[in-house]
């Protein structure tokens, strides 16, 4: 009897641990291509900033970017997290006008930037 209770413990700690990730489906998204073209970078800032139409990747990206910041990235798959460590430093160092509306919007009172400064510089970003 223990161990079918120890058994069901653990099928339900592995179901709740697989909820709390972020959907991979969007990981095959070439995230090279959209900082290398204005048009596609354009129409997810535009759906970040809620003045424009969004993919439904820029959807999902829109909707967990407050829990994102809030947790640091906990429920990211490494793939996200290194393709949101390469467009940060990307919008930081390229787009200092988009970087600053999204600062204002996302993190008014600059509670992720000191967060996360330290690990910015880690990376290199000047901002």
């Amino acid at each position: 009897m223990k161990v079918l209770i120890v058994a069901m413990l653990a099928v339900t700690i592995a179901i709740v641990a697989a909820e709390e990730k972020y959907t991979t489906k969007y990981d095959s998204i070439d995230i090279e291509e959209i900082l290398k073209s204005d048009r596609l970078f354009k129409n997810y800032f535009n759906c970040l900033m809620e003045s424009g139409k969004c993919t439904p990747d820029g959807r999902e990206l829109k909707r967990v970017l407050p829990d994102a910041l809030k947790t640091g990235c906990a429920k990211c798959s490494e793939k996200q997290r290194a393709g949101t460590e390469r467009v940060l430093k990307f919008i930081i160092e390229n787009k200092p006008e988009q970087w600053k509306a999204l600062q204002a919007k996302y993190d008014p009172d600059g509670v992720y930037f000191k967060k996360y400064e330290n690990e910015a510089k880690q990376l290199g970003v000047k901002a």
